[in-house]
């Protein structure tokens, strides 16, 4: 620890900090434009200058740390002042040249209100300019459906060009020309291929780029904002929806250092439109085999009498965008009704009895430990953008060893690809000899692993790597449902002598009951019961429809890759006729003379948390604590020849919300011309 004054306050800060954290610790705040926490240095805007005594001239504190600083005469310790004289003059002409060449459009620009340059030119900069001449254009730059650029605005922070060189793994920005020819583009004009490219939106400090899809649209004071989390992939990402009226109009990221530290994917952040399209507003009724608008009273009359049948000829399935409570809801009404036929596992997935078979047990944030990593059967790019650039940060700054067992493709980082079958999990030993050796192993293994018929065999091989040590876990699961890990937690499974999710997906049950399964083949015969909230595969089946309530529509509780429970709060209110899942459920259980005992989300909670006691341990990632026994993997057995793949072909067409939606449809098909053009080149 090194000690500097700073103001006159006495601070005690490790000497590597930046001159620019010491100043923080001390309680000063100092501007900044090119400087972010999570990016390398860069010294570009020098907006963070300050006068450090007996230096010749102001510094940028964010390139020069503490332990580099040496006292002036006669003093014990360094000085650095942030309000003197030169301070001010040194960043009012830092200000008045930054804005030399900028638009001032202000009143047309989305950045308007949440802009880092309006507010730091009215703290810092002076009352007018002093520059008379004509003011540079530069032409505006194509950078795919999601970025809109005005580049005349840029102050080249250059934080785009770090955030996707070092953060997202795929260096396609970058700059072009000299001093004031310099100019921020992406190399061919081309639209940004990773899966994080709209965090560069958040980053620019200026209106240089800013989000295409909501351009024009409000402004800030207008939307109302609401705390909530992401269900477009298993890890649950924190986010801020932020609505006006009965629309949400976007999704941004909210700080988390444990989850998704202040990043989100590009269709967490843009597949909000589906929310308004191709919705179910009211329920449906099958007649004649064309679907007519019903009541709510004709509706639940006609699922009641469909689950009055043989209590083992009913099944319900819940899909991968299915809340806690739903699930739990359901589960009481079919145990009520004496049926043992229930299963999340849609797939046909099977997990071991033990938490830790299932979750995540390294943590989200323990990757950035693990020296040693080993992906089996999943492409985290794809299943986990977020996820995947925690191990790129691993690769980077940890030096970790990264290896594949499954397809290939470009993850970001660079790894060592041990075969596209499990046949070579088997002849690991180099790469097990690595695992044994480090320090803090890890062992990711995609979720739809579990689907295959050879996963008994794939578990008892996977049980033999060593990843285990104290206070460590390396074993981990990736899901790529939001709901799997909280449907496995509640029990969500075939009760004794109950279907398997694929078997009732066959047409082994009379009446199936779907909570917003749409990625499954659905079975052609049967009376099919879709609790869901969009037009999609599951609905076209459907012999009778209610309509539910998206996630931005409701309170309710999921559980993430990990086991973190978290809590998902209401921005908007269900569409036309739609009610909240569990209390449709709560209405068709007092039809079926089978009442539930809740008759609000809080008692549903309260049972739900008495019955299962780890939905009670809010934001909790148990990690090494969590149970777990590697002989109870699987069993041997022959290993398939077929490869280890993701189950997601299409990142932006994964569930039923993105596949409604205008801009992820663009996205999908900007990929699509992508891949195209590269397999033409190649």
């Amino acid at each position: 620890m090194t000690k500097i004054l700073i103001d006159g306050v006495e601070v005690d800060v490790p000497g590597d900090f930046t001159l620019l954290q010491a100043c923080e610790a001390a309680g000063a705040e100092i501007p900044r434009f090119c400087y972010h926490e999570r990016l390398s240095i860069a010294g570009n805007c020098r907006m963070c200058l300050v006068e450090v005594k007996g230096a010749p001239k102001p510094i940028a504190s964010c390139a020069q740390q503490v332990k580099d600083q040496r006292p002036p005469k006669d003093e014990t310790m360094p000085i650095v002042l942030t309000k003197s004289p030169m301070v001010t003059k040194a960043r009012e002409g830092v200000m008045e040249f930054l804005l030399i060449n900028h638009p001032l459009d202000c009143p047309i620009c989305d950045q308007g209100g949440e802009c880092d340059l309006q507010d730091q030119s009215m703290a810092y900069g002076r009352g007018g300019s002093r520059f008379g001449e004509n003011k540079r254009a530069v032409e505006e730059k194509f950078m795919g459906p999601l970025v809109k650029t005005i580049m005349t605005r840029c102050i080249q922070c250059t934080r785009c060009v770090r955030f996707v060189t070092e953060v997202a793994g795929v260096p396609e920005i970058g700059a072009t020309g000299r001093g004031e020819d310099m100019e921020i583009t992406t190399y061919l004009e081309a639209a940004l291929a990773s899966e994080l490219s709209a965090n560069v939106i958040d980053l620019c400090p200026v209106g240089a780029l800013t989000s295409k899809p909501y351009a024009f649209n409000a402004r800030p004071w207008e939307l109302r904002k609401t705390e909530s989390v992401d269900v477009m992939d298993a890890l649950g990402s924190n986010v801020r929806i932020d609505a006006r009226g009965d629309e949400v109009l976007r999704v941004l990221p909210r700080l988390n250092e444990e989850i998704n530290e202040e990043w989100i994917s590009d269709k967490t952040r843009y597949a909000c439109d589906g929310l308004k399209r191709q919705r179910l507003d009211r329920p449906y009724l099958r007649e004649n085999g064309k679907l007519r608008e019903a009541s709510w009273d004709e509706a639940l009359f006609a699922a009641a009498q469909a689950l009055k049948g043989d209590p083992k000829k009913i099944g319900a399935v819940a899909g991968d965008l299915a809340c806690a409570e739903s699930m739990k809801a359901t589960l009481d009404l079919f145990r009520a009704l004496g049926a043992p036929n229930t299963d999340c596992n849609w797939d046909g997935a099977r997990f071991g009895a033990d938490r830790g078979s299932y979750l995540f047990n390294a943590t989200i944030m323990g990757i950035d430990e693990a020296d040693a990593i080993l992906l089996v059967g999943t492409n985290p790019r794809v299943e986990a953008p977020i996820l995947n650039a925690r191990i790129r940060k691993a690769w980077l700054h940890n030096n970790a060893q990264v290896a594949l067992v499954g397809v290939g493709g470009d993850l970001g980082y660079a790894y060592e690809h041990l075969g596209e079958g499990p046949q070579a999990l088997g002849d690991l030993v180099k790469f097990a000899e690595v695992l044994a050796k480090a320090e803090r192993p890890l062992l990711i293994v995609g979720a739809s692993v579990f689907a295959r018929k050879d996963a008994a065999a794939i578990g008892a091989a996977l049980a033999r790597l060593n990843v285990q040590r104290e206070g460590w876990n390396g074993f981990s699961v990736l899901h790529a449902s939001a709901a799997r890990v909280g449907g496995l937690d509640l029990g969500f499974t075939p009760g004794e002598g109950g279907l398997s999710g694929a078997q009732m997906l066959g047409g082994a049950c009379e009446t199936l009951l779907l909570l917003g399964v749409d990625e499954a083949q659905l079975p052609a015969a049967g009376t099919v019961i879709y609790l869901g909230t969009h037009g999609d595969a599951g609905a076209h089946r459907a012999d009778i429809i209610l309509p539910g309530a998206a996630y931005a529509e409701k309170n309710a509780t999921w559980v993430n890759t990990e086991g973190r429970v978290q809590y998902g709060r209401r921005a908007t209110f269900p569409k036309g006729e739609a009610r909240e899942d569990w209390a449709i459920l709560r209405a068709l259980s007092a039809r079926l003379g089978k009442t539930l005992p809740y008759d609000d989300l809080d008692a549903l909670r309260a049972k739900m948390i008495a019955d299962h006691p780890t939905f009670g341990q809010v934001d909790y990632a148990p990690g090494a604590a969590t149970s777990f026994d590697p002989a109870k993997l699987g069993a041997s057995g022959p290993l398939d020849t077929a490869p280890l793949a993701s189950p997601i072909r299409d990142f932006y067409l994964t569930n039923p919300i993105a596949r409604a939606s205008v801009t992820m449809a663009e996205c999908a098909r900007a990929a699509a011309e992508r891949a195209g053009a590269k397999a033409a080149a190649e």
